[in-house]
């Protein structure tokens, strides 16, 4: 079980279907609530045993109606070339996760759309043939006609506009069609959400005042899970801005030492063990300080640079030949390295580091030469010190030596949503 993902159940069109520990408490909860108004219901027609059986049956038909409100929006993803990673059942309801947002608004609203469609058409459809299932067998009806009920519930609900609801992300899709901007579609239906939250976690706290504990504290707890989402969503906005408006000279460091191309083999060696005569032990070429992966050697001849030289001439020769092999005659070009312009915003360095095997970046100024480099951990606190958040300085070494973004940030995430989004030009900026 993948650590908040849940247990895997079954695949639906290749979708992974997961149940989180959370679910069952819901489960629970519904079947109560179930209880004890069939109780009063179904009271003169059947045995308290059989109560509580309807009572489970219905929660269970309630999270199937979830479900298929999820698939709704997984299939239409689907449609739109969109892979869906995931439908997971927890403690709120349901969720699907995808791999990247749709391309266009158009897909967009219609992913946002076909969940509350489903959970419409099922509780028309419910609320239509409650009256048959009476007949068919008294205690079919009541659980038929509150299935239906709630599903016209969960679609209206599911239709208010405000993230994360569904209406939420139809109100982004349409401002992001009518203004061409994705982004400030987020902002204006992210904003609604905050508003409806509030109103939710106030509406809740009166409620409570009033005896009505259940309904109360759920609306709270939806209010506060809205709140949550709103939080989560700037956060994200923030991010994606400084990923778009910073430039990777302004966080480069330089992670790579120089030699001569006359150099010998040996020489290079003494001086990566640090005994070369005026070295004292310290910091040398192709050394890392503890500090994850060696410094690049680049190579120069009389100022002019040659390429790059790594340990495969160690590697391949005896000891022996060291002192009279020379550098210069063992390079790899230095378009062999990863490189980035020093231009290019952020979301494209992290892109670029996204490649398996990919450690470091070599910056390039506009004359093609290279003028510093770029790793994760310290695009990752650029990053986090423009948000205004201070990491301690273990924190930050434990990111050095893993080679990783501080605090397990998902920005490859980021920037491919970004990249995929539609919203970025060639150069990095919004359309």
């Amino acid at each position: 079980m993948a650590v908040g993902e849940g247990w895997q159940l079954l695949k639906i069109r290749g979708i992974p279907l997961r149940i989180h520990p959370t679910w069952f408490v819901i489960l629970l909860v519904a079947t109560l609530a179930f209880e004890q108004q069939f109780r009063t219901e179904l009271a003169p027609l059947a045995t308290p045993g059989l109560v509580w059986a309807v009572a489970l049956a219905t929660a269970l038909l309630l999270f199937v109606s979830v479900l298929l409100h999820e698939l709704g929006h997984s299939l239409m993803a689907l449609a739109q070339g969109v892979k869906v990673r995931s439908i997971t059942l927890f403690l709120l309801g349901g969720v699907a996760s995808v791999e990247r947002e749709c391309s266009t608004a158009w897909g967009a609203l219609l992913v946002a759309a076909a969940g509350p469609a489903v959970s419409l058409f099922l509780g028309v459809a419910l609320l239509a043939t409650s009256h048959q299932a009476t007949h068919l067998s008294p205690v079919l009806g009541p659980m038929v006609q509150e299935l239906g009920t709630l599903n016209l519930v969960l679609g209206l609900f599911n239709l208010l506009p405000g993230l994360p609801l569904d209406g939420g992300l139809i109100v982004k899709a349409l401002v992001w069609q009518f203004t061409g901007s994705q982004r400030r579609g987020i902002e204006v239906a992210n904003a609604c959400g905050r508003v409806l939250s509030l109103l939710a976690m106030s509406l809740g706290v009166l409620l409570l005042l009033r005896g009505a504990g259940i309904g109360g504290a759920w609306l709270m707890l939806l209010g506060w899970f809205g709140l949550g989402a709103s939080r989560n969503q700037r956060q994200l906005l923030d991010i994606q801005k400084v990923l778009r408006d910073v430039q990777v000279k302004e966080v480069a460091q330089r992670r790579f030492r120089v030699v001569e191309a006359s150099t010998s083999l040996r020489q290079l060696s003494d001086l990566r063990l640090g005994t070369a005569p005026g070295t004292g032990g310290g910091a040398v070429p192709g050394s890392n300080d503890g500090q994850g992966t060696p410094d690049w050697l680049l190579v120069c001849d009389r100022g002019r640079w040659k390429g790059v030289i790594d340990d495969a001439p160690f590697q391949a020769l005896p000891v022996q030949r060291w002192e009279g092999e020379r550098v210069g005659d063992h390079l790899r070009p230095l378009d062999s390295l990863p490189a980035i312009s020093e231009s290019a915003p952020l979301w494209q360095a992290v892109m670029k580091l996204d490649v398996p095997n990919c450690e470091r970046l070599l910056v390039l100024s506009p004359a093609g030469l290279p003028s510093g480099t770029l790793e994760r951990p310290e695009l990752g606190e650029a990053v986090l010190q423009r948000l205004g958040v201070k990491l301690p300085p273990t924190l930050l070494a434990a990111a050095r030596r893993g080679g990783t973004y501080p605090l397990g940030l998902a920005l490859a995430q980021v920037a491919r949503g970004m990249d995929s989004s539609g919203e970025l030009d060639e150069s990095g900026g919004t359309r």
